[in-house]
């Protein structure tokens, strides 16, 4: 009995053992696929020309790359991943998804997402492209390959726009309960990190390998943070939004007051 009055105080204080037991699945996948960027990173490091799996990125270019008279590149699919990487996706992941977090009451998963956000995008991928410098695919005009058909930082490696949905996915599935809701999450975020390596090599910008491993490195972030942020996330799912929990105050209120 005494046991069980404890585990209803802890509940009530927010500070219930179980919330502490961080899924360890969680922690290994994610050092594991960031142990394999790294490992990726310094094979490019040790020959940024061509790398060892430069045979297969180059059949890939060929085979996906797009020329710039045609219009396979400009349309509404391939420019929704091109925006969600740049500008309007940062807004959406750095500014507007946390601040609503926030404005619902869930400062916590507002912190969760920023900081799995900037690890990923801010650390892993601008930190990786400064170490090894890959140069990315250039003009060959005798074999019919073009280079990138939108404006492009320095480096190759990672994909900043494949980190950007590696952690996107993750992400917004830390933030959705175990259920029907996830497992749908999870098709579309499938078809999100594929669509992104694709768009990627379509446009020149990048080699193959540089959009999987970039997808590694946002998908280990992500991961990470929320190893990290478990018992956090935990406390937040389930609270009632701000607002709606004063007008329940209020009606409670009301009702003992009519009852009285």
């Amino acid at each position: 009995m005494t046991a069980g009055l404890t585990d209803a105080a802890a509940v009530v204080s927010g500070r219930d053992p179980a919330l502490a037991r961080r899924p360890f699945a969680l922690l290994w996948w994610g050092i594991g696929l960031f142990a394999a960027f790294v490992l990726m990173g310094v094979a490019v490091a040790v020959n940024a020309e061509a790398p060892i799996t430069q045979p297969i990125d180059a059949w890939w270019r060929s085979t996906v790359g797009a020329a710039p008279d045609g219009g396979a590149h400009t349309w509404f699919v391939p420019m929704f991943f091109q925006y969600l990487g740049e500008a309007p996706g940062a807004l959406a992941m750095i500014v507007l998804i946390p601040a609503g977090l926030a404005l619902v009451g869930r400062w916590r998963s507002a912190l969760f997402f920023l900081s799995a956000t900037l690890l990923t995008v801010g650390l892993f991928s601008q930190a990786m492209k400064n170490l090894v410098d890959r140069p990315r695919p250039a003009l060959d005009e005798a074999l019919g390959l073009f280079g990138p058909l939108f404006q492009v930082d320095h480096g190759s490696f990672p994909s900043g726009h494949a980190v950007t949905a590696g952690v996107l996915v993750i992400a917004v599935a830390a933030l959705i309960p175990r259920g029907t809701a996830r497992t749908w999450w999870w098709v579309a975020g499938a078809v999100i990190m594929l669509g992104m390596m694709w768009q990627r090599t379509l446009i020149n910008a990048h080699w193959l390998s540089d959009t999987v491993f970039g997808l590694a490195a946002g998908v280990a972030g992500g991961l990470l943070m929320w190893w990290a942020f478990w018992p956090w996330l935990q406390q937040d799912r389930g609270r009632p939004v701000w607002f709606l929990h004063f007008r329940r105050a209020r009606e409670t209120d009301a009702a003992a007051s009519v009852s009285s």
